[in-house]
């Protein structure tokens, strides 16, 4: 089940961010109108919801 994130959310993400910790979602990024891999670099049609190199799959809403 999904909620709203609270101030807390904001207050942890804040601390792992200034250790340097990614608190972003990861996700597809764009290259020649194809979807790229984040981890491998992995070139995939639009349709790709896991990289068949390396098996990253961008991380669901919670």
């Amino acid at each position: 089940m999904a909620s709203a994130p609270s101030p807390n959310d904001d207050l942890f993400d804040e601390f792992l961010t200034s250790r340097g910790h990614d608190v972003e979602t990861a996700r597809w990024e764009e290259s020649y109108n194809k979807k790229q891999c984040p981890d491998c670099g992995g070139l995939h049609d639009g349709d790709a919801v896991e990289c068949s190199v390396c098996g990253w799959r961008p991380e669901t809403g919670r």
